[in-house]
């Protein structure tokens, strides 16, 4: 009999394998950042979302938290913390790309450091496709969510110090 997609969904391997696509990501946007914080002050002023005073702090904080989340995530360290982070991080990344993108005000994403020069259309285009992959990264923090979320569950139902499932061995054990 076939288990349920949720339940293929929720496997540690499946989870393991979006931890370590979240982190691979993170880890490999923030090191070009890291490398040339004045290129991505720029990336960030391009936005026009910002007072000019934050630009500076940011391109310095941004892709330190981008790192530590990410290696934290493929280390196995603060999962749910970095998850977290990393699901808020792409949620303003999304919205800050959908508020430009609405008023026709292409800019480059200053994801993965600095672009090639590119044409407006192009630019449009490219940011389309950024919100489409951050809404895919967003699914894998969802499903890291979720699948954190049932082990914690599981590991949290215990019975006078035992878990639920060794209760239920001893219990049966002992009947036998």
């Amino acid at each position: 009999m076939k288990a349920p997609v949720w339940q293929w969904l929720r496997h540690p391997k499946i989870t393991l394998a979006a931890r370590l696509v979240l982190g691979l990501v993170f880890i490999g946007a923030a090191l070009p950042k890291l490398a040339d914080p004045p290129g991505f002050a720029k990336a960030i002023w391009a936005y026009e979302l910002f007072p000019a005073w934050s630009l500076n702090p940011l391109a310095l904080a941004l892709p330190w938290l981008e790192l530590l989340c990410g290696l934290a995530l493929c280390l196995g360290l603060w999962l749910r913390a970095a998850t977290l982070w990393i699901g808020a991080l792409l949620l303003a990344f999304c919205l800050a790309l959908t508020i430009n993108l609405a008023r026709h005000h292409p800019v480059d994403c200053g994801c993965f450091g600095a672009s090639a020069h590119k044409t407006e259309p192009e630019r449009l285009a490219d940011m389309r496709w950024s919100i489409l992959r951050d809404t895919a990264l967003l699914l894998l923090v969802a499903q890291v969510l979720w699948a954190s979320a049932q082990s914690i569950g599981r590991n949290d139902k215990s019975v006078k110090g035992k878990r639920i499932d060794e209760a239920e061995a001893s219990g049966s054990a002992e009947k036998s």
